[in-house]
Formats: structure tokens, C-alpha cells, sequence
């Protein structure tokens, strides 16, 4: 997983804000050869190995509500490249025709079926496709829908340098995105103007300090988030030392 040259990359991509990103990332090659090398061994063998939840979750699906077993939207991944995202179908079909592309607590589009795969966090592994076909990654930035992206600012352009992923420190920090959404009239426009800013900081912040090491450590917090585990906001704690140390 190299990067492409800098003179490759989109037009709306060669930006400053996203040269100071770019200039950081150039210095882990071998960080990002090894990332590039986990993601499709440890895909193809996890694969292989859940190929019997797959097909457990597949007839689930398909017995509980009309429609696919996966839900295809357009996401955006590295270099601002459109893709159909792999994703269980956990809401009614045409979902996205019915309501916002961001989901809310208790959102009445969820089948009963998605309920549960949503809340064990299943619907998400169908995603080991992506990673295989070199669409996504482990850990990266998550994969936004076209419209959400269309609202980026400059510097979160930064954030499509590498593929687009499973998971993040940003995922991990607002595992409960669907419950602050909860309650607001217009949820898109609660999503772009407060929830996403706060999700790309981390998001900027994590290509800062990348390291395949730090993806892996990333992978086992996302684990332990999932059981139950609360993380501190690592930047609201440097925000209130920067405030106290003025």
C-alpha cells in the first residue's frame, strides 16, 4: 500500500492542507507496505473462517425481510474513489429512499433481524470483502456516503490519502453515533454540521501519528469498545491541558 505521486493524485486533492498529511504519510512506507500486506492475508483467512456466520446471517436476513442480503451504497475510499460498499442489510429495502443515509436510535426503517446484527456489531464484517478487493482497510477513515463528502472541507480531502476502514479511533469514539443523532429534526444537517467535524479531527489526528502498530493496537480497542469498554476523548483531554497550560 504505497502512495500514489503527489502529482497523481486528484486535482482536489493537491492542496496545502492535504500536503502537510501526504508529506507525513510518504515517511511510513514500511509501515504502509505492512498494512497492505495484513489486510489481505488476515482478511482472506477471517473470511474463511466466519464463511459459516455469513451464511448463518445470510438466510436470517433474507427469512426476516424482503430484499438482498447486502446493502450496496456508494461510499467514497482512497483518492476520492466511489465504490459499493459490502454491508449486511440490517433496515428495510430502499432504506435510503425512506429517510437520512445517517441511522438514528431506534430508527423504524431496522428490521427486527438488523436489530440484533446491529447491536453485536455483525453487520459490519460483511466489510472483509472490501478489504480483500483492496476497496477498504482495517483501520482508516469510514467509508462516508457521496454526499456526505461533497461537504468536506480541504484539509479532511487529507483523509482520502489511504482507503477507507472498518474501523478507527474516530469509530471507536462515537460507537453511539445513532443516539446523538436521536431527536434532531433534520438529521443530515446535525450530522454534517456537528457529528462529522468531530469525527474527521480524530480522523486527522490519527493520520498524524499513523503507524501499523497503532492500527493493530486500534483493532483491539475496537474489540473491547465493542464489549462494553469506554474510552477517554484524547484531544478534549489536550484541549483542556493547552487551555491550563496558557
Amino acid at each position: 500500500m504505497l502512495l500514489k505521486k503527489w502529482d497523481k493524485l486528484p486535482p482536489e486533492m493537491q492542496t496545502e492542507e492535504v500536503r502537510k498529511y501526504y508529506d507525513i504519510l510518504k515517511k511510513k512506507t514500511a509501515s504502509l507496505v505492512l498494512k497492505g500486506a495484513f489486510d489481505i492475508v488476515v482478511s482472506l483467512v477471517m473470511l474463511i473462517i466466519l464463511s459459516p456466520v455469513f451464511l448463518v446471517l445470510a438466510i436470517a436476513i433474507k427469512i426476516d425481510s424482503k430484499g438482498p442480503v447486502f446493502y450496496r451504497q456508494m461510499r467514497v475510499t482512497q483518492y476520492n474513489k466511489k465504490f459499493r460498499i459490502f454491508k449486511f442489510r440490517t433496515m428495510v429495502q430502499d432504506a435510503d429512499k425512506k429517510g437520512a443515509h445517517v441511522t438514528v436510535n431506534n430508527d423504524s426503517r431496522i428490521t427486527r433481524v438488523g436489530k440484533v446484527i446491529r447491536k453485536c456489531r455483525l453487520d459490519e464484517i460483511s466489510q472483509l470483502i472490501d478489504v480483500l478487493r483492496g476497496t477498504m482497510t482495517f483501520v482508516g477513515t469510514r467509508p462516508e456516503a457521496v454526499k456526505y463528502v461533497e461537504k468536506y472541507t480541504p484539509e479532511m480531502m487529507a483523509t482520502l490519502l489511504l482507503p477507507a476502514g472498518i474501523t478507527s479511533e474516530a469509530s471507536i469514539l462515537y460507537k453511539d453515533e445513532d443516539k446523538l443523532l436521536e431527536g434532531a429534526e433534520d438529521t443530515d444537517k446535525v450530522y454534517v454540521e456537528k457529528v462529522l467535524p468531530g469525527k474527521m479531527r480524530y480522523n486527522l489526528y490519527s493520520i498524524e501519528h499513523f503507524g501499523f502498530w497503532k492500527d493493530i493496537a486500534t483493532m483491539f480497542r475496537t474489540v473491547f469498545a465493542v464489549l462494553g469498554k469506554e474510552y477517554p476523548d484524547v484531544l478534549a483531554e489536550e484541549d483542556k491541558e493547552k487551555v491550563n497550560g496558557q
